[in-house]
């Protein structure tokens, strides 16, 4: 049995939770999703629905019609059925990488909640450890089968804290889910320790850049992006249109140049710094959306366009406007 997104929004609506819709859903249940918009593949990462559960994260990606994905490594972990992870602090990052965690996590633990946590790092990292490619298949099934392409998993790095054995893990994780290739939120220098992986499997990994452009090991200027794409073949850039902006360099000279060399993009708004910085709906900011979109479709490069919804307000709400906006920018 076929589902259409309607069919899905009816039952959902007649009460059924959507988790155990997602998660018993037979293959094939959905059909396919197409969000390739004038040629350009539209999709989002799950990060924008970080407030969300990872089955409810799905089911908004049907009701949306978002039909290509980019996968956070603790929403995969999540589906896969690993043990909850230790507990934050208020505006801790659901983008921390393995084993990075806990000392930003400490400032504000009682003894007690520091216990739990270190007790839950243990457990998670346990379970990491023991994972096989079976862990993970079932997840891209049930991604698959809500008719969603999942096409890259997020999982981010530490260069002082990310232990290899952490790293080889990622790897797995990347090929059991059947990614193209993998994002990064990590540092220059963790560039020399992931190339020689990268080259045993195979797998491109993007870099993803901020904007702090006074460290010479974050990813945020042109060169250190090519600092990182010369340890390997295999390392590419995530290029968040938004950061780069925000930084002051300018996204569309960085396609053009390195286009052969990007996973992904994220596309944001944000304000250069020069102009006080900061998250903004689409359109309203400093970023050059249109121009970077219709790059893309009039060079035919077979880059995801990923949605990264930051801005204050309901991702429900404001992911379809950021898709509407993308689609009249396409027209």
């Amino acid at each position: 049995m076929r589902y259409t997104r309607r069919d899905f929004a009816k039952l959902t609506f007649a009460g059924v939770p959507a988790s155990l819709l997602v998660a018993n859903l037979p293959v094939s249940a959905f059909a396919q999703i197409n969000s390739r918009i004038k040629g350009v593949q539209i999709g989002a990462i799950t990060y924008s629905f970080r407030s969300m559960s990872a089955p409810d994260i799905i089911k908004a990606y049907v009701d949306i019609g978002l039909g290509e994905m980019e996968l956070m490594s603790n929403h995969a972990e999540q589906l896969a059925g690993a043990p909850a992870s230790a507990p934050r602090t208020t505006g801790a990052s659901a983008r921390q990488a393995p084993g990075g965690d806990s000392s930003a996590r400490r400032g504000a633990l009682t003894p007690e909640q520091q216990a739990e946590g270190d007790a839950a790092a243990k457990a998670l990292r346990g379970w990491r450890m023991a994972a096989t490619e079976a862990t993970f298949k079932p997840v891209r099934k049930k991604i698959e089968d809500a008719g969603i392409d999942l096409k890259l998993v997020c999982y981010n790095m530490n260069v002082r804290t990310t232990q290899d054995d952490e790293i080889e893990y990622g790897f797995l994780m990347a090929k059991a889910l059947g990614v193209d290739a993998i994002s990064t939120s990590t540092q220059v220098s963790m560039a020399k320790r992931l190339a020689p992986f990268a080259d045993k499997h195979k797998m491109m990994v993007g870099f993803h850049g901020h904007a702090n452009t006074t460290n010479p090991d974050e990813v945020a200027t042109p060169e250190s992006f090519v600092a990182v794409m010369a340890a390997s073949k295999y390392l590419g850039a995530n290029l968040d249109v938004g950061h780069y902006t925000e930084a002051g360099y300018d996204p569309v000279a960085f396609l053009e140049q390195h286009h052969g060399r990007i996973t992904n993009l994220h596309l944001k708004d944000m304000k250069k710094a020069s102009n006080g910085g900061g998250y903004t709906p689409f359109g309203q900011g400093d970023a050059p959306l249109k121009e970077v979109l219709k790059l893309v479709q009039k060079s035919k490069w077979d880059i995801p366009v990923n949605i990264e919804f930051e801005y204050p307000g309901d991702p429900l709400v404001e992911v379809p406007k950021c898709l509407a906006y993308v689609k009249d920018a396409l027209a």
